[in-house]
């Protein structure tokens, strides 16, 4: 198959050569025509003013004229050598210096000549001075029609030390778009372009970079941010549709006793009705034939541990058997007695699996497993070790799914012959656009609901100056019967004196709240599993009023009689963890509390930080503010492999083009969803060609 020739090497551009060619490579990553094309401008000068000489003065920015050169001369001996040329208009005076390439400088700019002179005005011993302008004949300006705004692209200074300036930037642009004219052909379906009133695709090239009005500019980028979109958006769908078509699903059609007997007599609270739609939707996608594929994102205290027990009691009820998969061991452990807890007298044998069990205890609960006797397993990746062998998997849970690599979670599909259902969790929520982007493929459920009785969180954003005042407040707290976490964001002492590190913590805690009156715990990601399962398990059962720790305990710690979270350092934070940490308490009936402490001037930025956390509990609020406040790259926890890396668009303020560019890709999908058409083949090979680069490991949550 002959080659596209927006696809060519760079180094057959005219006027590239290959080692231009590499250069950019090596610094830019761009290696075809279609790469170079793609790479906009970063911002636009205003050109549309031409001022006269006599009106110049110095100042700070670029700015535009008109003159002819009198007379060009060196001035200076040896490498104090420059050009100067002299310019005027009739009225007024300018010199033009160039202190490099003075010998192309002296074949190019011709006395007598008439120039459009850009460049930024100095003063030198009085004489008005421009240095290094970007020159253009007067005639070949007025032919093009006088170009209002100028691109500037973001080149690199390794590049631009080798030669490669803006202006020949500009030149090469123009090269490649002679070079390529008739080769750039419609990828978006016409119905698109009729109803946003967009350009074709080669005029919109053209005009993202020599626009010829502002409205020009903004058409163009309107219409690549909306392709970008949608090709992200149908891939997804795409993926989507395909593994419904090709990946069977087991059929747990039956609502049995044991999900009965646990509904009428065990549940702890009523339901939510976030957490009935939940259900519902996960009771339809168990029984529908194709395999589910569902994030349920749930804020903190939403109650998620509960739906994924009875999702998977529905399939124990089918006669398969169900795991519960978490990030951390002290996760693991909470998730077994939580569920145990739930379970009460039901006859449902579960089982804990993480590096810590060992010799006898592990081989029997592995024969158990293989044998069908265990119905239920909770534990670690321990669980995805290729030993660990199921009877009949049927639905596997992932808890805090950001925290495994793709590849540990794809292991989970070699369990069994047919691949398990899978409904992975995640207690921080996401913003819509960015759950679009990275999680567009899967079904998609929220729980924003708390169940009844409990009451919202009071946070308060307290300075250094106010500790003596905190300390009296935990005091009374503790005296009331209540618990106390107090979170450090080191364990020891660092270079950056401003953070407060958890041993001197400790040992301050010790003297403000001494034995026996009352009892303080520690836990960190340092200790030895044992030792910090004891210090959790003091806290847990009541005989330790105070916790001292990191944020091990971010997630799956449940102790409902702790009503106070001490976070200190807050302004080292970022929104949606402090949100994680808050949510450790709340879980009572009792009035809780978040205090954030922090150095007494913080940054105007973490400010606002702490400030959107104390201004409200909604933690996809929270998400929304935190999108804005830190942008979608340093999102944590939310970047999923095979997802491409976004050039026009911005998740933080084209969210409404993202809702267009996913309503025209359901709708293609809807209409052909066996993905057999004419349409579907043409977006195919477009979206393969110019947006498919990535590997999808999508299929496996």
């Amino acid at each position: 198959m002959t080659e596209h020739p927006l696809f060519y090497d760079l180094a057959y551009l005219k006027g590239m050569g290959p080692q231009r060619a590499a250069w950019i490579r090596d610094e830019l990553g761009l290696v075809s025509f279609h790469d170079f094309l793609a790479f906009f401008p970063s911002r636009y000068l205003d050109r549309s003013e031409v001022y006269p000489l006599q009106s110049l003065d110095e100042g700070p920015a670029a700015l535009q004229t008109r003159g002819k050169v009198i007379r060009i001369e060196k001035v200076g001996l040896g490498k104090a050598q420059r050009l100067v040329a002299t310019v005027t208009d009739g009225h007024g005076w300018l010199e033009l210096v160039w202190f490099q390439s003075l010998r192309w400088v002296e074949s190019a700019v011709k006395p007598g000549d008439e120039y459009l002179i850009f460049g930024k005005v100095s003063r030198y011993k009085g004489q008005l001075q421009m240095a290094h302008p970007e020159l253009t004949l007067w005639t070949e300006w007025t032919k093009s029609g006088g170009a209002s705004l100028s691109p500037v692209y973001p080149i690199s200074e390794k590049l631009k030390q080798r030669g490669l300036s803006n202006r020949w930037w500009i030149s090469m642009v123009q090269q490649t778009l002679e070079q390529v004219s008739g080769s750039i052909a419609e990828i978006l379906p016409r119905f698109i372009l009729d109803a946003e009133k967009l350009p074709q695709r080669s005029e919109a090239m053209k005009h993202a970079h020599f626009p010829e009005s502002n409205e020009e500019l903004r058409t163009a980028l309107r219409r690549f941010k909306l392709e970008e979109l949608f090709f992200l958006q149908w891939g997804v769908l795409r993926i989507r549709s395909l593994r419904k078509i090709r990946n069977p699903g087991h059929r747990l059609e039956k609502v049995g006793d044991l999900f009965h007997d646990f509904y009428h007599r065990c549940l702890p609270f009523e339901l939510t009705d976030a957490q009935k739609k939940v259900l519902k939707e996960i009771r339809a996608d168990l029984k529908a034939g194709t395999q589910m594929n569902r994030l349920l994102q749930g804020d903190v205290g939403s109650g998620k541990t509960l739906v994924a027990l009875m999702s998977m009691l529905l399939a124990v009820d089918n006669g398969f058997q169900a795991c519960m998969m978490a990030p951390t061991e002290l996760l693991a452990r909470q998730h077994l007695v939580s569920l145990t807890q739930f379970l009460g007298d039901l006859p449902v044998r579960i089982g804990l699996l993480t590096g810590q069990v060992k010799g006898a205890t592990r081989r029997q609960l592995l024969e158990d497993l293989y044998n069908g006797d265990l119905q239920i397993l909770v534990g670690t990746h321990a669980l995805i070790q290729e030993h660990v062998r199921f009877k009949n998997l049927g639905l596997a849970v992932i808890d805090e799914q950001h925290r495994f690599g793709v590849e540990q979670r794809a292991m989970l599909w070699a369990k069994s012959r047919i691949p398990p259902h899978v409904l992975v969790m995640t207690a921080t929520p996401i913003p819509r656009t960015l759950a679009m982007t990275r999680y567009g493929d899967l079904e998609v459920s929220v729980m924003n609901q708390l169940p009844a009785g409990r009451r919202a969180i009071r946070t308060v954003v307290t300075p250094e100056a106010k500790r003596l005042k905190m300390f009296a407040f935990l005091a009374e707290q503790m005296r009331a019967g209540r618990q106390v976490y107090v979170v450090y964001p080191a364990i020891r002492e660092t270079e950056d004196q401003d953070i407060k590190f958890l041993y001197d913590g400790y040992e301050a805690m010790i003297r403000a709240f001494p034995r026996p009156e009352f009892e303080l715990a520690v836990v960190h990601g340092q200790m030895k599993g044992a030792d910090r399962d004891l210090e959790m398990q003091r806290f847990v059962s009541g005989k330790a009023q105070l916790l001292v720790a990191t944020t091990v305990i971010e997630v799956g710690v449940n102790v409902p009689n702790a009503t106070v979270m001490v976070i200190e350092n807050a302004e080292r934070f970022g929104l949606a963890q402090l949100h994680q940490l808050r949510g450790r308490v709340g879980r009572g009936s009792e009035q809780s509390y978040c205090l954030l402490m922090h150095k007494d001037r913080p940054s105007e930025q973490a400010k606002q930080r702490l400030d959107a956390l104390a201004s409200t509990t909604d933690g996809f609020l929270i998400a929304e503010m935190d999108l804005q406040l830190r942008g979608p790259g340093d999102m944590a926890g939310t970047q999923q492999s095979g997802v491409m890396e976004l050039k026009y668009a911005d998740l933080v303020h084209d969210g409404e083009t993202m809702e267009k560019a996913r309503d025209y890709a359901r709708q293609i999908m809807e209409a052909d969803p066996q993905a057999t058409g004419e349409t579907m083949g043409r977006l195919a090979l477009a979206y393969d060609r110019f947006y498919g680069k990535s590997k999808n490991w999508s299929k496996i949550s």
